[in-house]
Parts: structure tokens; C-alpha cells; sequence
């Protein structure tokens, strides 16, 4: 199912690439080192990455979450991308199909409070907006009210996911998909995240139980790599 493109990233906005998806336990191992290894040094050394960061499932959403931070939308666009993504090595082929139940988003990043990485990661998924800039001004309020009053509150930002960059992985089923966008907040700690979501969740008026809480398992940014 197509949505509608509400992203209308401002022209200073980050782009990010948001990658989850489960794996049989018996994969888990090869699936590990292939990430460790390979894929996240592979894709922060593409012109225009800024940072790649793993996360590990506490409370729902997917075992696995990759975070790829990018200079705009328009490197998902680029040769250096496109060749990335177009010749995968066999090790990626490999692990591409081990994936269960993928969800793949190319994102404007908007509404960005705070600064940092922190330990653990809210998800919230939010209803599609028919006013996107409404939406964007929420997710700044929320998130000036987090770091006002939030113990913990490292940052917040709005993933407004681009329907033509957001094309499925191998196995992501395209049968109902709709592009919602999504609230990260980053926090110094498991009970902070938790706390963070239920007011997120509140100020939304969506379940908090839809909220995935993940926790920072490393994070490379390209600066690291000269």
C-alpha cells in the first residue's frame, strides 16, 4: 500500500536509513559478524554517511535495528549509493535473505531536540499525518518537554519516511505496508526510554506498547574512519 509523500524535508534536513528485522536463532551468529564486519564500515564509507549505529531489541518491534545517518535525502540518490546497493558482496546476499519480517525506511530527520547519543532508543510509531508540518511542530514540542523534564532526555527527532526512496528488502512483504512516520527519542537509560515513551505515547494519544525500546550495541561514525 502507498502513502502519500508527506516528508517535505526542510533543505538543511539529515536523511536516515532505518533497517529492522528479526533472524532465526540459527543465523543469529553469521548474521552478527556480517554486520560487525562488514556491513555497517561498508556503508558509512559511502560519500555523505555520517554515522552507523546496531541496536538490540529489550521491548518489541524487531530483534535488530540499524540507524544510518546521512548528510540529506539526496545521498540515497547517489552513484556511491546506488553502487552499494546494487552490487551487494555474497556475505550481504547471504545475510539480505536471512531476514525475517524487514522493515526498510529512507527518512528526512525533522524535529531534531537535543544532542548526543544515548544508551537506549524509543521507536513510536505515529499515524500517517495529512499535515506533515503539523506533525513536525508536535514532535518539537514533545520533544522540548522531554528535555526540559526528562531525566535522562539525550535527543529526539521525527523519521518522515520518503515513499520513493523507501523501497522494500527481498523479503519485507509489500501487502498492506504503509510508511508511518516514527518518533526516536535517546535516552540515558532503559527506565528513562520507558518513561519517555508513555509521555511521548500520551502526547500522541497512540498505545505506548507500540513503542519498540532498544538498547545501543556500538555505533561508527564516518568521521572514525579518515
Amino acid at each position: 500500500m502507498n502513502t502519500p509523500d508527506l516528508s517535505f524535508p526542510a533543505a538543511n534536513a539529515n536523511g536516515l536509513l532505518f533497517v529492522a528485522s528479526d533472524v532465526e536463532p540459527a543465523d543469529d551468529a553469521d548474521f552478527n559478524r556480517w554486520y560487525d564486519q562488514e556491513h555497517v564500515e561498508e556503508r558509512v564509507r559511502i560519500p555523505g554517511f555520517l554515522s552507523g549505529a546496531r541496536y538490540f531489541s529489550l521491548e518489541g518491534g524487531r530483534k535488530y535495528l540499524g540507524l544510518y545517518r546521512t548528510e540529506s535525502l539526496a545521498v540515497f540518490g547517489s552513484p556511491g549509493y546506488r553502487a552499494a546497493f546494487e552490487k551487494q558482496t555474497p556475505w550481504s546476499i547471504a545475510n539480505l535473505d536471512r531476514m525475517r519480517q524487514p522493515v526498510r525506511r529512507v527518512c528526512a530527520v525533522r524535529a531534531v531536540t537535543g544532542f548526543g547519543s544515548g544508551s537506549h532508543v524509543v521507536v513510536l510509531p505515529l499515524p500517517v499525518a495529512a499535515d506533515a508540518e503539523a506533525l513536525v511542530q508536535s514532535a518539537e514540542r514533545i520533544g522540548l518537554q522531554l528535555k526540559k523534564e526528562q531525566a535522562g532526555f539525550v535527543q529526539s527527532y521525527l523519521l518522515v519516511p520518503d515513499t520513493a526512496l523507501s523501497t522494500p528488502l527481498p523479503r519485507e512483504s509489500t501487502e498492506g505496508r504503509v510508511l508511518q512516520p516514527m518518533l526516536v527519542i535517546e535516552t540515558s537509560s532503559a527506565d528513562a526510554a520507558r518513561t519517555a515513551r508513555a509521555t511521548a505515547a500520551g502526547a500522541f494519544d497512540t498505545d505506548p506498547a507500540t513503542g519498540w525500546l532498544l538498547a545501543l550495541g556500538w555505533k561508527l561514525s564516518a568521521a572514525e574512519l579518515g
